[in-house]
């Protein structure tokens, strides 16, 4: 039950925050794409994955390989212009110039980092399992 609170919490905040959830508090300033959402429930359902998995075990493993995953998920489908830490780091024309069109690779990188942690989490409790 927990790791379902987490995932529709988790979607809930990032979607919200990132525009993808239609709201009057925060507009999106680039357009809401299909890649968007769908690395949106990725990263909301292994991160609801990796809770249930990590409390079937007595040492868990890969917080921060699991930190990084979200972040990378969150600015995988998140409006780089719209990115505070980002927009301080480099312009806006930057953002859009050289790090949107890498959005969908590091989403991609980041599910797949995930699913390998997923994996392996999973391997090394059903071998302590046994």
């Amino acid at each position: 039950m927990k790791n379902a609170a987490v995932g529709v919490g988790t979607c809930l905040l990032f979607g919200v925050v990132t525009g993808l959830l239609p709201n009057p508090v925060y507009v999106r300033m680039v357009e809401r794409t299909p890649a968007d959402y769908l690395f949106l429930v990725a990263t909301t359902a292994f991160a609801a994955v990796f809770i249930q998995q990590r409390s079937l075990t007595d040492d868990p493993i890969g917080d921060r390989y699991t930190a990084g995953g979200i972040v990378g998920g969150f600015l995988a489908f998140g409006c780089p212009i719209c990115n505070v830490v980002l927009l301080a780091l480099f312009s806006s024309s930057a953002l859009m110039t050289y790090f949107d069109p890498l959005r969908p690779v590091l989403g991609a990188v980041s599910v797949a980092a995930f699913g390998g942690l997923l994996y392996y989490q999973r391997r090394r409790w059903g071998v302590c399992e046994r």
